[in-house]
This record gives C-alpha cells, sequence and structure tokens, in this order.
C-alpha cells in the first residue's frame, strides 16, 4: 500500500507494534536478510515519539507530535499521520542535507564573527607587543590548545610569545634553529604553510612548546604571518591529543586568521619605525632648552602655528662660547611658510649656522654665506633672522645685533623703558646680495634684550577678533617687565599674544630673552646639550 510513497513510511498500531513498513523504511532500519522491522528495529526517538502520542491522544494537526532524529548517520523529521483504524503512518523525511547545510552556515558565521572579532582587537592598537599577545591569545582561545607566534630574527635570536587557553602569554627570545620545525624556516620567508599532516609533533623542540604545557600534542599548524612586503613572523598552533587533529577547514581558517594577524602585526611595526624615525628627526627640529651660560640668562618660549604641531617655521639657539672671555652667538629666525616643510628648512639652517661657528664673529660673513646656501639650495623660501654676539663684560653684557629683515630687537632698560635696537638687513634666500647694518648694545644688570617672530606683534584677536597685538602692546607689556628674568619676559608676552589671540588662527611665534642679571656671576652652566667646556669655578 505504501510502496509509491516518496518517503520511509511506518506504521504503529495502538499498543506500539510496527504493523506495516514500506521498502525505503526497510531498506533504513533493517540489516541485508532481516524481512520485517519490529519495535525494537525503531531509532530510539521515534519509538518515544509514538509514546508521547499515545499519551496525548491522537493529533488533530499532521504537524502536531512531529519529531526528529538520527538514523544510520541520516537525520529525519518524523510526521505522524492517524488512520481510521487508530493507527498511526509515520513518514520519515530526510533532512540530512539542509542539517549539514545549516551547520556549515552555522560554523561560517562564527569564523566571520571571530574574525571580526580579531580585526577589531587588532587595529585598535598599533603597539607591536600589544598585537602580538593578541594574536596569541586569540589563538590559543580560539584555534587550538596552544599557540606560539615566532617574530622575524634579530640576529640570531627571536621573539617568541606563548599562550595556552585562557592562561596568561609569556614570552621569551631564543635563538632559534628554524629548521627543527618542518615549514618554519619557510614560512619566516612568507611561503606557503606545509600541510599539517607533515608535521610531526613528537619531534617539536622544546622552544616550540609553551612552558607548562605538559598535554602529549597530537596535531600541529606552522602558518606564515604574511605582513606588507614581508612576512610578520610565523604562528604555530598546538593541539593536544585528546581533541582531534586540525582538518583541512581548519588550517584553511587558520591562514585567513593569520593573514588578519599578520596585516596588523605588519602595520604595528610599521608605525613603531615610522615613529621612531619621526621622534629623532624631531629632536634635531624642536627648540633647545636655555639656561645660564657664562652668567648671562637666556630663556626662549615656542609656540608652532597648529595646537597639534611642535615644530614650525620659527626657530632660535644659543651656542656658548667655550670660555667666558669668548662670544655666545644667539640666533632667533623665522622661514617663510608654516608647518613641516618650513621645519625642515630651518633644521638645514641651524645646521647651516651650526657649521659656520667658527666665523660667528663677523655676521656680515655668516650671513653671506648663509644666503649662498639658500641660493643654491632646492628650496623656494627665504628667511629672516637675528644674529647677536654676547659677552660679558664685569658688570655689564655687550651685545652685537645683526638683522636680516627681521623685526627690530627690543631693549628693556632697567627703569622701565623699551628701546628698538636700530640694526636692518635684508632677508637671506632671495637675493644675491645682502645688507646689514650691525649695532652695540649695554646691558645694565637687571636689562633684557628681547628677540622675537611677528607671530607676536601680528597675533590678531582682540575684543572684535580683527586687531593686530601690534609693536605698541609690545612695548607696554615689556615696560612692566624691567628686573624681571629672563624666563618670565618670554613667559608673560607668550601669554599676552595667547590672550590676545583667543582661539583664533596664528602664525608660529617664537621669543628669546637674554637678560643680564640682578645677581651677578655664576658658575656656568649647560645649554640644552651645548655643554660648557670650560672647569666649574675657573671663571671670575
Amino acid at each position: 500500500m505504501w510502496g509509491g510513497a516518496p518517503y520511509p513510511v511506518i506504521v504503529i498500531d495502538r499498543a506500539g507494534d510496527v504493523v506495516e513498513t514500506n521498502d525505503a523504511a526497510r531498506s533504513l532500519l533493517l540489516d541485508r536478510g532481516a524481512e520485517e522491522p519490529t519495535t525494537g528495529d525503531l531509532p530510539r526517538w521515534l519509538a518515544e515519539a509514538h509514546d508521547r502520542l499515545k499519551s496525548a491522544g491522537t493529533p488533530s494537526r499532521a504537524s502536531a507530535g512531529a519529531a526528529a532524529g538520527a538514523v544510520a548517520g541520516r537525520t529525519f523529521e518524523a510526521h505522524p499521520s492517524p488512520t481510521e483504524g487508530g493507527d498511526v503512518v509515520w513518514w520519515l523525511v530526510e533532512n540530512t542535507g539542509l542539517r549539514l547545510a545549516e551547520e556549515a552556515l552555522h560554523s561560517e558565521r562564527e569564523r566571520a564573527a571571530l574574525l571580526a572579532e580579531v580585526s577589531g582587537e587588532l587595529l585598535s592598537s598599533l603597539n607591536v607587543d600589544r598585537c602580538t599577545e593578541v594574536t596569541a591569545r586569540m589563538a590559543a582561545g580560539h584555534l587550538a590548545d596552544a599557540a606560539v607566534i615566532v617574530a622575524p630574527a634579530q640576529g640570531r635570536r627571536h621573539a617568541l610569545t606563548y599562550a595556552q587557553g585562557e592562561g596568561d602569554v609569556t614570552r621569551a627570545v631564543l635563538p632559534v634553529d628554524a629548521r627543527t620545525v618542518p615549514g618554519l624556516a619557510e614560512a619566516l620567508q612568507g611561503f606557503p604553510p606545509v600541510p599539517t599532516r607533515w608535521i610531526d609533533p613528537e619531534g617539536l623542540p622544546e622552544w616550540a612548546v609553551p612552558p607548562g604545557f605538559d598535554r602529549t600534542i597530537g596535531s600541529v599548524i606552522v602558518t606564515p604571518l604574511p605582513g606588507h612586503g614581508m612576512p610578520a613572523g610565523v604562528l604555530i598552533l598546538l593541539r593536544s591529543s585528546t581533541h582531534r587533529a586540525f582538518t583541512e577547514g581548519e588550517e584553511l581558517f587558520a591562514r585567513l586568521f593569520a593573514a588578519r594577524a599578520g596585516a596588523a602585526l605588519s602595520a604595528a611595526r610599521l608605525y613603531a619605525e615610522q615613529s621612531s624615525i619621526t621622534a629623532t628627526l624631531l629632536r634635531e627640529l624642536l627648540p633647545p632648552r636655555l639656561e645660564r651660560v657664562h652668567d648671562v640668562d637666556y630663556a626662549g618660549a615656542y609656540r608652532a602655528s597648529q595646537d597639534h604641531e611642535r615644530v614650525g617655521g620659527d626657530f632660535y639657539d644659543v651656542h656658548p662660547g667655550a670660555h667666558a672671555t669668548d662670544e655666545t652667538f644667539v640666533v632667533l629666525g623665522d622661514v617663510a611658510g608654516k608647518g613641516l616643510e618650513a621645519a625642515v628648512l630651518t633644521g638645514k639652517i641651524r645646521s647651516v649656522l651650526h657649521a659656520l661657528l667658527p666665523l660667528s664673529g663677523d655676521h656680515r660673513q655668516v650671513l653671506g654665506l648663509l644666503n649662498g646656501a639658500l641660493l643654491n639650495s632646492h628650496h623656494t623660501r627665504f628667511a629672516t633672522l637675528v644674529l647677536t654676539s654676547v659677552r660679558r663684560c664685569s658688570e655689564q653684557v655687550r651685545l652685537r645685533l645683526t638683522s636680516a629683515g627681521h623685526l627690530p630687537p627690543l631693549i628693556i632698560r632697567e627703569d622701565g623703558r623699551v628701546e628698538e635696537v636700530a640694526t636692518s638687513g635684508t632677508l637671506v634666500g632671495a637675493l644675491p646680495r645682502i645688507r646689514t647694518h650691525s649695532v652695540d648694545v649695554t646691558l645694565a644688570p637687571g636689562e633684557t634684550c628681547l628677540l622675537y617672530t611677528d607671530g607676536i606683534t601680528e597675533a590678531r584677536g582682540g575684543p572684535l577678533g580683527d586687531q593686530l597685538f601690534g609693536e605698541a602692546r609690545l612695548r607696554e607689556a615689556l615696560g612692566e617687565c624691567a628686573r624681571m628674568p629672563a624666563e618670565a619676559v618670554v613667559e608673560r608676552v607668550q601669554m599676552l599674544a595667547a590672550q590676545w589671540l583667543g582661539s583664533d588662527r596664528h602664525d608660529d611665534m617664537a621669543t628669546l630673552a637674554i637678560t643680564n642679571p640682578v645677581g651677578g656671576h655664576d658658575p656656568a652652566r649647560v645649554v640644552d646639550g651645548y655643554q660648557d667646556p670650560r672647569p666649574r669655578g675657573r671663571e671670575s
């Protein structure tokens, strides 16, 4: 009767006995040789479903009382259908393919979620150690029982990062012979991973096993961490013998995981290298820290045009004389432009002036040579400067100032008068010949010479936001700075300019004060790494 049914059919009576089956059901339930299935041949889940159906009564709907389970490695949904005689016809609808597809989809969703989590964790930091730790911890937690990350060699040693389960991540730097692990030497060069079946877990060297991992290793994966142009390291995954070996699908997923981890590690290493280079270059561009030299106080302050920048087109330097009787060479300048490009040119100008220190007594010659160097460079920018030679003579400090197209220095006398130094000249880097006019000035105790850039006087702000700070306000402010220390003078000027600006945009602002201190002679000090070679106490 049920021979033409498209599914296996089992008819069970009220007593729970199998009374009829079709060929598909017999083929499913019976071994070869048996003729008709009995109640004992029914899968347990189907027998239990029939018992529940008897207790609950005859189902009113075809879907009521349905059950599901496995038979001979295949899965079925069993749908009951009552007959007029009180028997129940169970239709077994196979859903093995659907179940496998759902399991595969669920697995892919879990892997996609894990890869998204890995990317989120790794891309949240550009710290190499942090990325390495996250990679090892997530690999051990999601892909294997333990993980080892082998970083590229530093000499003959490799940095190793170990993780197992939910435990702590440990690090070590050890000499590693890559030939002792099959595929490791190739992976460190970026070659495709060797199949896990080619790796004998018993042959692993001691360094390739995380400290404290005492389980028997059943299978191993060695896969490169691909970076930008070169491998970022190698990931070794270990699985104990109590777990199943890595499948081909798991090896493929491990490579996907390694691809994301390698990209993050490579980016972190590239960022670290760039940061180190930037920090090294920036140290040469930052303004120096100034203190007292040969009993003359120096103080400087600098503010870049952008708050997030530390360098710009303004600069200053103080080069102490070798002895107290020698002149200290001071320069403050302003390169046309802002930002890093202008800062690079200031670095070149500072280097040229440093090389010309033996000629620093002749300002005109120094400016002429600097002008020639700028005209012969590929830069199209020009610069303005003020050169100052400083020497203490008894209680007075004598200055010789030469302007190269720069704003005139201002002298703060002890009584509060503010005088302009009448030095003048042409800027450097624009014309084949320059003109200079030097002026000698004497500072009595308590008096200060202020060098500044146009970022101070041209600071635009005020009540309506459209007025320049101007030289008149600067003079008025300096008149209140008589007998102040050099550091206090530059801080006050910078503070007043900043208050005038408010939150408005501004140019680079640099100030440098040279002060004859009221206190008199003190032992010589150090100016930002320019060590005064005099033995302490020789000056008098």
